[in-house]
């Protein structure tokens, strides 16, 4: 059984955008319910599938499984819901965990999130000063909503 915790920060700063290059995202959701969700993806050259279990906290059910790329491009064009996000990813290293930075484009442009995936909920980690107001909690900033409801759509 595969875990996943992790927590969902927005950025105060800009001091992350000189740490790592950036690698093109595109994914898409064949499920997108609350109780599951089956998303595919594909970075760079590689496809992916993966199936999402319900949030309890920080905390959920996670199996990804690889799969051909044009597969993953003709799931993401004819049959995943839209529209596809778009994002780059930014991996970066800070005292002994990785921050994944996503800055999304297309109807989420302007939306910027860093995410740290832990061990245990409650285990300790400092945080770069780029770092700002967890959001793990606001299910707004989940992917599977992103698409629902895009960024440029909220009321801020």
């Amino acid at each position: 059984m595969g875990t996943e915790i992790e927590k969902k920060f927005l950025l105060a700063g800009d001091g992350w955008q000189q740490l790592a290059r950036g690698i093109a995202y595109r994914q898409g959701y064949l499920c997108s319910q609350k109780e599951r969700t089956v998303r595919v993806r594909t970075i760079e050259d590689k496809g992916f599938l993966t199936v999402k279990g319900v949030s309890v906290g920080a905390t959920r059910l996670e199996y990804e499984y690889e799969i051909p790329v044009e597969d993953a491009n003709d799931l993401l064009d004819e049959l995943c819901e839209k529209p596809i996000i778009e994002k780059k990813r930014y991996k970066i290293e800070y005292r002994g965990f990785v921050w994944e930075v996503d800055e999304f484009f297309g109807e989420n442009r302007g939306l910027v999130v860093a995410e740290i995936e832990l061990e245990r909920e409650d285990q300790q980690f400092d945080k770069p000063d780029w770092i700002g107001n967890e959001v793990t909690d606001d299910q707004r900033y989940f992917n599977s909503n992103l698409f629902k409801t895009p960024y440029t759509s909220w009321d801020t």
